[in-house]
């Protein structure tokens, strides 16, 4: 049982994490969301935050529980790449745009960090 509370609790925390930050960073002007659920109401996509983000955790978790200690630090350096390069597809698709000052090495950094944290905190909660 205490497994589950803990899968529950992180995707809860990773989906305000994820939307703080998209807050924080849509403020600050860095990237937007021009298609997005709900415009006239929220400045950040809240689809990604809600849905994706939370399914996304779901499968590090189920997935990061099986390896290494060693294999887990690959597997979150592979996730900050994916993400990195998959960047780009989305601004090509008008999903996401980033200003001039973005470095698409911060995801890659900013995403490693955050599966990092993501699994620290799942194992804390356990």
């Amino acid at each position: 049982m205490s497994n589950h509370r803990a899968f529950v609790a992180t995707i809860i925390f990773s989906s305000f994490i994820g939307t703080y930050l998209d807050l924080l960073f849509v403020g600050k002007q860095m990237y937007s969301f021009p298609a997005r659920p709900f415009p006239d109401i929220f400045t950040i996509n809240v689809a990604f935050t809600l849905l994706i983000l939370p399914i996304f955790t779901t499968l590090f978790l189920w997935i990061a529980k099986a390896l290494t200690a060693f294999s887990r630090i690959l597997f979150i350096v592979l996730i900050g790449l994916c993400i990195s390069v998959s960047e780009s597809f989305s601004e090509n698709l008008g999903l996401f745009t980033h200003s001039e000052a973005w470095h698409h090495s911060y995801s890659l950094f900013g995403y490693m960090i955050f599966m990092l944290i993501i699994w620290k905190f799942y194992r804390w909660f356990q």
